[in-house]
């Protein structure tokens, strides 16, 4: 066992120098990861080109003859992302394709010579560029922050902003006051630019936008290979893409696949892939419509996309820079309330965990599925319940909020969407939001939570990009208008309660529009197990879903009472008979700073089941900072051996915290071989074991330290590293 230890520790110790390597001249300059300070982004104009720039990405927009991408590299490094020249954007007006932007003569798209640049030559048919202007990022929606769980987050991001303005080429039949804006953000401290497009009619005649695409980026392929393409051939490049048009999956690739993909270049006839199917064109626009109709003397506005080149292969430090992402451009998935979820709605079982809530320090209760209570229920008497709800829940210091379920379930009356021959709804069944139907359910959802105090709302079956052929629905036409429509009306809905204050619970991706969290990962059914394996699982499922996530954007799950079956063995009830369980559930999610649903009708049944919550409530409020911050994957739980993780915060006092975890029934007594290359200390560190004397270590070449361990059986241990 000591052999897997040290070889776990050799691998952390050799990655870790690979990524000193690989982050971009981390010998000579800050490590951004560790220290973001310096990476300031801004636009420089120089003669015929505009720079956006922040030490970490670089881009190079050539504006004359036209507007087109020159260079996408990393100044750090040297390397460059980009092989070719690209229109800036592709729209669809009144039936007819254009280019945005764009230059045209690139004699090889396998590289890009800096001598080619000058010779390029614009496109009469392309809209050609006009003006440009240099700001800074603006809020994309409001943020009434109410639970400030990161203090050092801000809202918007710093950095730089750059509008192009484009023109209609001439001769296409549009009107000269017809203006595409293409719109680009760059951050401070982070390798990701942001992009979007506006097309504003200042015309006398209504403008059909049919289809659009806000980014055409010619990028270095990945691998080669001659024949056929095998799996690793069809790997896309080390970029990671998100939109705000995101739906139908909790994870980045699954969600976003509606609203990007990586296609083969036709215009790369140099590439080693016989077939020229590489890859290596990233294409940002909806796969349906959008199909908007824009009025005289207004815009539209498309989705936004965040592009981040990777400077490493490593699969922790690509995770720690898409969790950087999040805490830049959606801050509020770092809210990360304690949550009892209660299966009744009966008054006193409600004021009683309210109660409950407040005296075991937890900060949320919601009504959760399985409860009874129905926010769609338009009886005076619903809302007077949930005023008095909240209104005792504030007098106790307590959040709540309660559940709405949207899709997975048919409403009929002609409001179900109506999908195209053989294709069916992502959950089986579905209203079309857009319906009579759909808008008076987002009618009450806006009434409710104006009127009711509650401050969370859990939306399950989210919108997961159904389209509808109806023609009857009030809110699109038909099919090609129907996802954008019906996106728009559930993303408005999130912005909304994102302006509130209302925290959202939501199984799907809508970080972007402005959900805090959603499922960690994991299979509902795993929770009627016997309780010793429920324990197990849940250290797998935060370990694997952490790591693209926070700890604070996935919930995990705790059945306080039999869920989806068990019987006793897989049930906690009674609390206090089973306490050893339950505190090690605490445990495993606390330690790891993971929010679980404690699903049941009470938190606590005797005296010494409040302490034990109590107890592990106010550990992590004491180092919640910490608990809150990155986590560096060590030792995945597999019921054999120790189990830990990392936490890591160079900008804290405590600069980490080893969690560790024996799943054994004796006690464990290791040396781990820990990297402390993430907390930012680079010759000594102090650790102290729970609240004992701190020892000194001094860090090797390799940022390795030494930490013996002794872990009680069925337990956990922590160390502060300071």
């Amino acid at each position: 066992m000591r052999g897997i230890d040290r070889w776990c520790g050799w691998v952390t110790a050799w990655s870790g120098l690979l990524l000193l390597w690989a982050g971009g001249n981390a010998f000579t300059q800050a490590d951004w990861l560790l220290k973001s300070e310096g990476y300031t982004a801004k636009a420089t104009v120089r003669d015929a080109e505009i720079e956006l720039s922040n030490g970490l990405l670089r881009r190079v927009i050539r504006i004359h003859p036209n507007a087109a991408t020159i260079a996408l590299d990393n100044p750090a490094t040297g390397e460059s992302f980009l092989r070719g020249v690209k229109p800036e954007a592709l729209v669809e007006i009144d039936g007819k394709a254009f280019e945005v932007g764009g230059l045209q003569g690139q004699p090889n798209y396998a590289f890009l010579r800096p001598e080619w640049v000058a010779q390029l030559r614009a496109s009469s048919n392309a809209f050609q560029f006009v003006h440009f202007e240099i700001g800074n990022p603006k809020e994309r929606l409001a943020w009434k922050r109410v639970r400030r769980h990161a203090p050092d987050v801000k809202w918007p991001p710093a950095g730089a902003a750059l509008r192009l303005d484009f023109a209609p080429p001439a001769g296409a039949g549009l009107s000269e006051e017809l203006v595409v804006s293409v719109h680009y953000e760059l951050y401070d401290g982070l390798p990701c630019y942001s992009k979007w497009l506006t097309v504003s009619n200042g015309s006398d005649r209504i403008v059909q936008l049919d289809r659009f695409s806000l980014e055409q980026l010619a990028v270095v392929e990945r691998t080669s290979e001659v024949d056929e393409l095998s799996s690793e051939g069809r790997t896309p490049p080390g970029f990671h893409v998100e939109t705000d048009m995101a739906f139908g999956g909790m994870m980045a690739a699954g969600a976003n696949r509606r609203s990007f993909r990586w296609l083969p270049d036709p215009e790369f006839a140099t590439q080693v892939n016989y077939e020229r199917k590489t890859p290596c064109l990233l294409d940002i626009g909806p796969d349906l419509g959008p199909d908007q109709k824009i009025a005289p003397g207004a815009t539209f506005e498309s989705y936004r996309a965040w592009v981040m080149p990777f400077d490493s292969s490593d699969r922790e430090r690509q995770g720690l820079a898409v969790r950087r992402m999040y805490r830049t451009i959606a801050p509020w998935t770092t809210e990360n309330p304690l949550m009892m979820h209660l299966i009744s709605y009966k008054g006193d079982a409600v004021t009683n965990a309210i109660d409950q809530c407040a005296a075991a320090g937890f900060e949320m209760l919601i009504l959760s599925f399985g409860s009874g209570f129905n926010m769609e229920n338009e009886r005076p008497a619903t809302l007077a319940q949930a005023q008095a709800f909240a209104a005792y829940a504030r007098s106790k210091g307590i959040e709540i909020g309660s559940y709405s379920f949207l899709a997975s379930r048919r409403v009929g009356g002609g409001n179900d969407v109506v999908m195209p021959p053989g294709e069916k709804p992502a959950f089986g069944n579905s209203p079309c939001l857009q319906s009579t139907w759909g808008t008076n359910y987002f009618r009450r959802l806006y009434e409710f939570h104006r009127a009711s105090g509650f401050t969370l709302l859990e939306h399950d079956g989210s919108y997961p990009g159904d389209v509808c052929a109806s023609e009857d629905h009030p809110g699109h036409r038909g099919l090609a208008d129907s996802r954008w429509n019906q996106w728009r009306e559930i993303s408005a809905f999130y912005e909304w309660c994102r302006a509130e204050g209302l925290y959202l619970n939501v199984p799907d991706r809508y970080f972007l529009s402005g959900s805090s969290k959603t499922g960690m990962g994991y299979r509902e059914t795993n929770w009627s197990l016997p309780r010793e394996q429920q324990v197990i699982h849940t250290r797998q499922n935060i370990y694997d879903g952490t790591w693209q996530k926070l700890p604070s954007m996935g919930w995990m799950f705790v059945p306080l009472t039999e869920y989806h079956g068990g019987g006793a063995a897989a049930t906690i009830e009674p609390l206090d008979e089973h306490l050893d369980h339950y505190e090690r559930m605490l445990e495993s999610n606390l330690a790891l700073g993971v929010q679980a649903c404690y699903r049941g009708p009470r938190l606590f049944d005797t005296e010494r089941t409040r302490a034990m919550v109590k107890s592990k409530v106010d550990w992590f409020k004491a180092h919640r900072d910490i608990l809150e911050s990155d986590l560096i994957h060590g030792r995945r739980a597999d019921a054999r051996d120790l189990d830990w993780m990392l936490h890591v915060n160079p900008k804290l006092r405590e600069k980490g915290m080893l969690v560790v975890f024996n799943p054994l029934n004796e006690a464990v007594t290791r040396d781990l071989r820990v990297n402390l290359y993430y907390t930012g200390l680079t010759t000594t560190a102090r650790v102290r074991e729970q609240n004992g004397e701190a020892r000194e270590h001094v860090l090797n070449r390799d940022y390795t330290i030494t930490v013996p361990v002794e872990v009680p059986a069925q337990g956990m241990n922590w160390f502060v590293i300071e």
